[in-house]
């Protein structure tokens, strides 16, 4: 496994990303997984709202935008997948090169700008799954919609993706879609979220909502929509999304490198975050991700009021040996 990993770390992040996926997808259908990765850990289960999540550590959103990969992620040993996310159209995402790695601080700044299949192909790729764990779903909007419109892919992919989601995320936070953070303010927020739970009464979908957030905003924005979350009765937040704030990075040359951080570098930020979110409002379920990469940093999020616990950066560094190190 090992050399697997260093030879990746070699190769451009992106066919890196699809060789290592699809190589766990082989080893999945040929019923190799728990012979190259077994579990050395006993599953806690979490429940919530009528959902069971078999253990509190998941996959965030972005490692399998398409849905492609669920079955082999639940193999692994996920309590629960994130996919997406997802746009009502196909869209190619930023212009090559947009990942860039800094292996010694294991994080990674990426710009790809929501790059995915559509909602349609998710949709297929959803209701062809054997996985029966607990399935989240992140929409967004495409790069091209503003204003109504934006909105409006919001609420496409909402009533699309409803029947098949075990919870749905709605993502405000990727710094890499022009003007999306902007739906943090009151004026942008509070119709997007009127427009969500319209949805919600119309599909009568009683699953929970979540809403990602940045952690670069400051704490009166924060405040503010919590306050909004609460008020449309949604579930929880995920705290947080990557920073564009890169003066943690070793090198100071890369500070003005556009794209969002995440891994190691992230973990404070995000962690502070989570504090903040957790103090304005206990009663939401809060899914701490950002910057874990060990059992040190998986705790930090539960000890700063996180019920669950996402990972992605460090699963691109470490691979699935990572669960059994946060969750042994």
């Amino acid at each position: 496994m090992r050399i697997l990993l260093s030879f990746l770390r070699i190769l451009p992040p992106e066919f890196a990303h699809s060789i290592a996926l699809n190589s766990i997808q082989i080893l999945y259908r040929l019923k190799l997984i728990d012979i190259f990765f077994p579990s050395r850990f006993v599953d806690v289960p979490f429940t919530f709202k009528g959902l069971k999540f078999k253990n509190k550590l998941g996959i965030a959103a972005g490692l399998d935008k398409n849905g492609d990969f669920i079955n082999s992620l639940g193999a692994l040993g996920f309590g629960f997948i994130e996919v997406g996310t997802v746009t009502p159209k196909s869209q190619p995402g930023n212009p090559k090169p947009r990942v860039f790695r800094f292996k010694d601080q294991e994080a990674i700044v990426n710009s790809l700008g929501f790059n995915n299949k559509g909602v349609d192909y998710l949709l297929k790729r959803i209701k062809d799954r054997k996985y029966n764990g607990v399935l989240g779903i992140n929409i967004g909007a495409n790069k091209d919609s503003i204003g109504q419109r934006r909105i409006d892919d919001y609420v496409e992919c909402f009533q699309k993706v409803a029947p098949y989601a075990d919870y749905i995320a709605v993502n405000i936070s990727s710094p890499n879609t022009p003007d999306l953070r902007s739906l943090h303010s009151k004026e942008n927020f509070l119709p997007l979220f009127e427009s969500i739970r319209n949805s919600r009464a119309a599909e009568k979908f009683t699953n929970p909502i979540f809403v990602k957030l940045s952690p670069d905003e400051d704490a009166d924005t924060i405040s503010e929509i919590t306050k909004a979350i609460k008020a449309f009765n949604f579930d929880g937040v995920i705290t947080s999304n990557t920073t564009v704030d890169k003066r943690n990075l070793i090198s100071s040359s890369n500070v003005n490198l556009l794209g969002g951080l995440s891994g190691k570098p992230l973990l404070k930020k995000s962690n502070e975050l989570l504090a903040l979110v957790h103090s304005n409002a206990p009663e939401l379920l809060k899914i701490g991700v950002g910057g874990v990469h060990n059992k040190e940093s998986f705790n930090m999020k539960i000890d700063n009021g996180a019920s669950l616990v996402q990972i992605y950066t460090s699963f691109i560094y470490h691979g699935p040996k990572i669960i059994n190190d946060l969750l042994s």
